[in-house]
């Protein structure tokens, strides 16, 4: 782990599943005041998620690797970033619900599952293994 996701790892919030439901909640009391819910399908949410998600990356498109790293330096990027990162969580939790998904208990299984595939190798040769994306959930 580097320094760098060591002090992410110590400082950040943890978010709780009430927290993820207490959202879930509010979307739903949202989509449904508005007449939404007969569009919120898997499909319709889906499609949603991925064109947030490409938002997102829209940002990041032509920076280089350093540039991108201090992106939340300049406060109207950083404003940017943090409105598709809700997009994209928004979406994802309306997503879940839809289809009656355990979000946290999704991802705990699945870091439990990628904790058995990639056994961290005492001898330091985990960094020959390439990046984290390289084992990326698929």
């Amino acid at each position: 782990m580097t320094e760098h996701h060591a002090s992410l790892r110590d400082t950040r919030h943890h978010t709780s599943s009430h927290d993820l439901d207490a959202l879930r909640r509010r979307l739903a009391d949202f989509a449904a005041a508005r007449d939404w819910k007969p569009f919120h399908t898997p499909k319709n949410l889906a499609a949603a998620l991925s064109v947030e998600a490409s938002e997102l990356l829209e940002i990041f498109q032509w920076l280089t690797p350093e540039e991108s790293a201090r992106v939340m330096a300049d406060p109207a990027t950083a404003e940017r970033v943090k409105d598709e990162v809700a997009d994209v969580l928004a979406y994802l939790l309306q997503f879940c619900d839809a289809l009656g998904v355990d979000l946290p208990a999704a991802l705990s299984a699945k870091i439990d599952r990628n904790e058995r595939r990639f056994p961290v190798a005492g001898d330091g040769s985990n960094r020959r293994q390439g990046s984290p994306d390289r084992h990326s959930p698929e």
